[in-house]
This record gives structure tokens, C-alpha cells and sequence, in this order.
């Protein structure tokens, strides 16, 4: 699929969360992390590749010492929905063991990725797994989890920009938009 860059905004249905609105959660979302990690070191784990522009911007607010790290996990391979089966692509290069452990989402979908990823984690021996999403679809769990630090309930449509893609496409929009159905739906 190509897409010329000029077309983004015409392939948008609908704003749903403008720059302004994602600096400003962001923004709590690093103070929340800094209140409850004064004092600590924590690491923060990345999972890629959506939410390396939220992880850029949420140390940025950080002002306690931190460390980054990155991890693809995939369970969706090229489809819009989970195929269930969870792959780690890169794996971390830090030790946890006995850390404290943040992973950042940009989006909490159906959980089972992120459910995953936190039993491989344990397994490790931090200290403590806490989640940070900055989106979140409750309606779509299908695992129960309940992310530690929360950013914004989203509704069940298809959303991009922000690190968010469609074919790893659109994640350089600077909003949260829906994308028009007539972009994706004849790929599906």
C-alpha cells in the first residue's frame, strides 16, 4: 500500500484526541510515574514499534532517573485483529531482576499481548510490573487487566497517528484519528 503523505489527512474519518490533548496526558501521565517512583530507578520497557513516539515524550516528563528499554511483541501479525499468538521479536537487554518494571503500551486492546509479555517478565524476578497505556479499549479486553497508569479510554474504532498504524503507515500523523473504513477495508 502506498500512500502519499499529502493524502493523510484526507484518509482521516474523524480527530479524535487533537496535539494538544496528547501533550496534556501525556504530561499527567509523567507526573503520576514520578510521584510513585520518587526515589527508585524504574525501567521502562517499550513495546514496539507503536509506542516508541509516546515512550520519546513520557521520559521527557519524567524527572526522577530512569531507565529505557525496548521489546517487539506481536500478536497481530499483518491483520487489525489479534491472531492470539504472541511472538517476541526483540527481547530486552537489561536484567529486570529485582527492578522495577513499567511497561509502556500505546494501546491496551484486547490484553492478550500485554498478558503475555507480563508472565515472561515475571519470570525474570523484578521487583514489581506495573502497565502505562496510553490508550486504552476496555470493551475490547478479552484478558482482564487494569493498566496501573492510564491515559484515555478510546472507542472500539480503527485509530492512527501517534506511533498507531495501518500496514505501518500513518503512525507519524500528529492526532489521534479514525481511519475512514474505505482506506483498510479493501485489504481485509
Amino acid at each position: 500500500m502506498n500512500r502519499d503523505p499529502v493524502d493523510m489527512k484526507n484518509d482521516m474519518l474523524k480527530t479524535l484526541i487533537t496535539k494538544e490533548e496528547l501533550i496534556a496526558t501525556v504530561a499527567r501521565l509523567g507526573k503520576e510515574i514520578s510521584r510513585d517512583y520518587r526515589g527508585k530507578t524504574p525501567v521502562l520497557v517499550a513495546v514496539l514499534k507503536g509506542a516508541f513516539i509516546f515512550m520519546a515524550d513520557l521520559v521527557r516528563q519524567l524527572d526522577i532517573p530512569c531507565m529505557v528499554d525496548f521489546m517487539v511483541v506481536s500478536s497481530y501479525g499483518k491483520g487489525m485483529t489479534t491472531s492470539g499468538q504472541v511472538k517476541i521479536i526483540k527481547d530486552l537487554d537489561t536484567n529486570i531482576k529485582e527492578k522495577d518494571v513499567i511497561i509502556v503500551e500505546d494501546i491496551l486492546d484486547s490484553g492478550v499481548t500485554l498478558s503475555y509479555l507480563i508472565g515472561v517478565l515475571r519470570q525474570r524476578g523484578p521487583a514489581s510490573i506495573k502497565i502505562c497505556t496510553l490508550f486504552d479499549k476496555p470493551e475490547r479486553h478479552v484478558v482482564e487487566i487494569q493498566p496501573e497508569y492510564r491515559g484515555l479510554e478510546v472507542p472500539n474504532e480503527f485509530i492512527v497517528g501517534y506511533g498507531l498504524d495501518y500496514a505501518e503507515i500513518y503512525r507519524n500523523y500528529p492526532e489521534i484519528a479514525v481511519l475512514k473504513p474505505s482506506v483498510y477495508s479493501d485489504e481485509q
